[in-house]
């Protein structure tokens, strides 16, 4: 069961952390631990005042659940030092067993990351950082006894990076431009967009995507595709793309996998009901069409 680029398929679901709910995210996370789902995501807004810190919900889901892995969905960059990203993700990653990947973001909604103290950037300055904090969250986790960076935006002098994490953590970077696909292209080890009902989009961004692998001399292969899904799965008829009955999702699903290339689907999920139902009745029906087309 590979998507069109030969990764194996997953699947996952997307918690809103909010703290009103929080006994729901618990709930919801045991739950996709216990259907055997392979990714929980957390969105990171520090600035929404509804929201619990999403590191810190991580750490207790971590603590709570058994196999499914957790990774910001996607880090906020601009409020967080890419050093102290690196190290909070190795530190989760050892305390889980390897259960930490990174989802990584170069900022949005400037005007209320400025209100919280942290830099207002314009879109190439977003992007310039975004570059330099993999670089420094690379070597962090490179081993090395004493790492050096001196960018634009983020510098490290004679850092001694440590714990290394449990397993290779991969940098998933959550960008849409033309201009962040071609980082995310040649430098990253994975894509991380949402679908929001339009679907042009992402089949525009996919081929953008793998045409700047191309152009970076990289095999489009080596980048991992994650798509956050929203929708419901229903008993009647189709009410638009993710939005009806399970054959519906099964068919959608496969068209993303094996014709664009996606290889894990992590789903907005309102409640357990309709997790129980992606879990249980759309991934296995999605394993079997990929399986029947990509023999």
């Amino acid at each position: 069961m590979r998507s069109r680029y030969g990764r194996e398929l997953e699947f996952g679901l997307s918690i809103v952390p909010e703290s009103a709910n929080v006994e729901l995210a618990r709930e919801l996370a045991r739950v996709a631990d216990d259907l055997d789902l392979d990714v929980v995501g957390i969105q990171d807004h520090p600035y929404q005042w509804r929201f619990l810190e999403t590191w810190s919900l991580i750490g207790d889901l971590l603590v709570r659940t058994e196999r499914v892995r957790l990774f910001p969905d996607v880090a906020n960059l601009p409020l967080r030092l890419p050093a102290m990203i690196a190290k909070q993700a190795a530190s989760l990653d050892v305390l889980s067993g390897g259960r930490f990947e990174l989802g990584l973001g170069a900022g949005a909604f400037w005007e209320a990351i400025g209100a919280t103290g942290g830099p207002v950037r314009s879109g190439g300055q977003a992007l310039k950082a975004l570059e330099e904090a993999m670089h420094i969250i690379r070597a962090f986790w490179s081993g090395e006894r004493t790492i050096s960076f001196e960018g634009e935006h983020y510098s490290v002098r004679g850092l001694h990076p440590g714990p290394p994490p449990a397993h290779p953590i991969g940098i998933w970077l959550g960008v849409y431009g033309p201009r962040a696909l071609q980082l995310a292209a040649r430098a990253a080890d994975g894509w991380v967009p949402s679908f929001r009902g339009d679907l042009a989009q992402i089949l525009d961004m996919t081929t953008r995507l793998d045409q700047a692998a191309a152009d970076a001399g990289r095999d489009p292969r080596e980048i991992r595709r994650v798509l956050n899904i929203g929708g419901a799965i229903t008993d009647g008829g189709s009410a638009g793309v993710l939005n009806g009955p399970v054959g519906q999702w099964a068919d959608e699903l496969t068209d993303l996998a094996v014709g664009q290339g996606f290889d894990t689907f992590v789903l907005w999920a309102d409640g357990p009901d309709q997790l129980a139902r992606f879990a249980e009745e759309v991934v296995p029906a999605v394993r079997a069409h990929v399986a029947a087309e990509r023999s």
